[in-house]
């Protein structure tokens, strides 16, 4: 385990959005745009650990790409068939369903109705067990000088992070880059604690009508923003989680860290 991992824990409400509006390093953050980020001609490879991982990532990106005429793969390593344990309103088998017609409603709303979506198929909380795998899988289909985005790798989620970790063997394999995003990192971390990798965060400012997008795409997971009548068990997304991933900006961390 590595030396800060005992630190990752996804539990509570966490850090606040409003928190990290305030907070001075990522005021600090040095800002792109989408053509440094995404250069113009640059196949860009999505990789999410669970359906909606595209969106909370960089589902701005996304639309912006779209808007550009660009056409970026989108690849689902998981179905997240194990978001709802033991309730009855969601087996796995309807949640595989469900979560891959939520991804295709959300690319919609980026203007990627026709986006292609790869499915890997490994199964959700084993990513780890599957990173050799999961990393050869990716080299097929990636194409020297694409650009990978996926989760950071210390975002708290084992999956998130074994993905980020396969996505750097395949991107080193086949002369791709790499850009990794937190999702749950703002969950965990804190202003000031210095987990996150400041010197190596590009920040991309969002129009407003590209964060109101994303914010409509994040909507079509209701499997996910909804609490399960079933068990009683809490939205798996709260609106607190989700205003940390709707700020007017989506960060990336440049591949050193």
């Amino acid at each position: 385990m590595d030396a800060v991992a005992h630190s990752r824990h996804i539990a509570g409400a966490g850090t606040t959005a409003a928190a990290w509006r305030q907070a001075t390093e990522l005021a600090a953050a040095p800002s792109t745009t989408l053509d440094r980020l995404a250069p113009p001609g640059k196949r860009v490879v999505v990789v999410a650990p669970h359906p909606d991982d595209e969106i909370l990532a960089c589902g701005a990106l996304l639309f912006l790409l779209a808007q550009r005429g660009d056409a970026p793969l989108v690849v689902a390593v998981t179905d997240g068939e194990a978001s709802h344990p033991g309730s009855p309103d969601w087996p796995p088998a309807r949640l595989r369903a469900q979560r891959a017609r939520e991804t295709v409603a959300a690319l919609a709303c980026l203007g990627l109705a026709h986006a292609r979506i790869e499915r890997l198929g490994i199964p959700d909380g084993a990513v780890a067990a599957a990173e050799p795998q999961l990393a050869q899988k990716l080299g097929a289909l990636l194409r020297p000088g694409d650009l990978l985005i996926t989760t950071w790798r210390h975002d708290g989620h084992p999956d998130h992070e074994a993905t980020a970790r396969a996505c750097a063997a395949a991107a080193r394999a086949h002369a791709a880059s790499l850009l990794q995003a937190p999702v749950w990192g703002w969950h965990w971390s804190a202003p000031g604690d210095g987990a996150m990798p400041w010197a190596n965060a590009r920040k991309l400012a969002l129009p407003a009508h590209a964060l109101a997008r994303k914010r409509a795409a994040l909507a079509c997971f209701t499997s996910q923003i909804e609490a399960d009548a079933s068990t009683g068990a809490a939205p798996i997304l709260p609106a607190f989680a989700m205003a940390r991933v709707l700020h007017p900006f989506e960060l990336f961390f440049a591949d050193h860290d």
